[in-house]
């Protein structure tokens, strides 16, 4: 799946708290590092993430990330001295994090090959979604396995059923478990709530107008399913999500179907190469949309894709599309 191109502002109070581990040390080490091993508290650590079980003997210190979410988690946490490489960044990244983004090594614009991926000497890879761990291409989590690797996949695409806060929760917390740091982990978590508790408590008692998420399509439209964590945050920016009965992350439903629900807005998801102006020509062309409500009403809102996903930004869309759908102060 594509990433947005657009980056919605940073998450100011957590920079406020983030200094990059200073104890990470470079790869290898001999003595060093086996002391370092020795003295790691919570370590051993075993943990069960989406069905692939690893056991971390020590803090990781030569991660590889890929994609936008994966990243950006990592830097939240003040890791990015522990990242090794990089790939699949086709977002901005957050102002906050661009300082410790700049001196990671870009491995590939999209993901990158299985030889380029083992020539960066990673101990753990961690991805975003399940495209990143992709078998035919070599980088399937058993074969990284097999030589020695541990991975994590975000939580979003394994988790059965409902995406929201609870899985954001489990996210933060085992990756800083993973890298030896559950207090930035829980730090991050409380700034993500207070800032979404902020956002309910304006628009809790105001009209929840019904939302259609346009992620792209012609014959069919690509939406958010009411599995994401794109329909929790709708929700809690005080909307509805006219797809909310959509088992699925993301799913394509039918046009009929859209103009059966009438949604009230358009949320448009800004990424790739088609512009929100042309996903609005689009809808703003087809006749057969003319009587829909958010049609008619040209009552459009926009979030960047990489902010409907599971990661740091949760509380920057909640914050952002909670301003669009209600602009007016209680």
């Amino acid at each position: 799946m594509s990433r947005s191109r657009a980056a919605l502002r940073a998450l100011t109070p957590v920079t406020l708290l983030i200094s990059l581990t200073a104890c990470a040390g470079s790869p290898g080490g001999g003595q060093d590092r086996a002391a370092d091993d020795a003295a790691a508290p919570g370590f051993p650590y075993t943990l069960t993430n989406c069905g692939v079980s690893n056991t971390y003997q020590a803090p990781p210190r030569r991660a590889v990330t890929m994609n936008q979410h994966a990243t950006e988690l990592m830097l939240a946490l003040g890791l990015g001295d522990r990242i090794a490489g990089t790939a699949y960044l086709d977002d901005a990244v957050l102002p906050a994090y661009k300082p410790a983004y700049d001196k990671i090594k870009v491995l590939a614009e999209e993901y990158p090959s299985k030889e380029i991926l083992l020539g960066a000497d990673p101990d753990f890879v961690y991805g975003g979604y399940a495209s990143a761990f992709d078998k035919a291409q070599g980088r399937d989590r058993e074969g990284l396995a097999a030589s020695g690797i541990n991975s994590r996949l975000n939580v979003e695409y394994c988790t059965q059923g409902k995406v929201g806060l609870d899985q954001l929760k489990t996210e933060i917390t085992e990756v800083a478990r993973t890298f030896g740091v559950p207090d930035r982990g829980a730090q991050l978590i409380e700034d993500e709530q207070r800032r979404i508790d902020a956002v309910t408590a304006r628009v809790k008692d105001r009209p929840r107008p019904t939302v259609f998420a346009y992620d792209s399509g012609e014959a069919t439209a690509s939406t958010s399913g009411g599995n994401g964590v794109g329909n929790e945050i709708i929700s809690l920016a005080g909307g509805t999500n006219v797809f909310a009965d959509l088992e699925d992350t993301f799913g394509d439903v039918a046009w009929e179907k859209v103009i059966e629900r009438k949604p009230e807005v358009v949320l448009i998801y800004d990424y790739g190469g088609t512009t929100v102006e042309a996903k609005k020509q689009r809808l703003l062309n087809d006749p057969a949309l003319a009587e829909v409500p958010a049609v008619k009403n040209r009552r459009f809102v926009v979030l960047p894709l990489s902010s409907a996903v599971l990661g740091v930004r949760v509380a920057d869309a909640v914050e952002a599309l909670g301003s669009q759908l209600h602009p007016n102060p209680a």
